[in-house]
């Protein structure tokens, strides 16, 4: 595998974007993301500025990690917030102990099946564990079976914790974590 997996800079505001659009363009995005294509194109330069600078390379609260590839072009992210114990989380529940939170993950599909994924978990895992995170989760929307299977390969297990997706909607997501070794 000729990738490089590395944490973003906060100069790359503009590959930044680039993914995120990709991302949002993919067929699952309605599964995978809370955010449509149409929103965030209508987001200012400052909103990715901003985005960039606070997953950045030495940034404390986030780090986004991408994979280049062999030509440079980012084929693939993944984001970890971290969240403080005592905090509330985005979906308004109590934060009882710190920990990671894996979002935006996501993988060009002519680069899918080959590893790629897993190498950005261990990336942001060991970004989490070095951050003092008791345990790292994420979010999955209960019909995102391929997700969930891939979660379980990296050694995510289901929490039992449901988060309802709207207030009108019957669909839910569902809390995978990995406890910290």
């Amino acid at each position: 595998m000729n990738y490089k997996v590395r944490p973003i800079h906060a100069d790359e505001w503009p590959e930044v974007k680039a993914i995120r659009l990709a991302s949002l363009q993919d067929p699952v995005a309605h599964l995978a993301f809370l955010e449509t294509y149409e929103a965030a194109l209508g987001h200012p330069e400052s909103f990715w500025q901003e985005r960039a600078a606070g997953g950045a390379e030495g940034a404390e609260g986030a780090q986004q990690i991408i994979a280049e590839g062999p030509d440079g072009q980012w084929v693939g992210t993944l984001t970890v917030l971290m969240e403080e114990a005592g905090s509330t989380d985005w979906a308004g529940f109590p934060v009882e102990r710190r920990q990671g939170h894996v979002v935006g993950v996501f993988v060009q599909p002519d680069h899918r099946g080959i590893g790629l994924t897993e190498v950005l978990f261990d990336a942001g895992l060991e970004w989490a564990w070095s951050r003092g995170a008791e345990r790292v989760r994420l979010i999955v929307h209960e019909d995102n079976a391929r997700a969930q299977r891939f979660y379980r390969k990296v050694g995510f297990e289901p929490t039992g914790v449901t988060v309802p997706l709207a207030q009108a909607s019957t669909e839910t997501e569902l809390e995978f974590a990995l406890e910290r070794e």
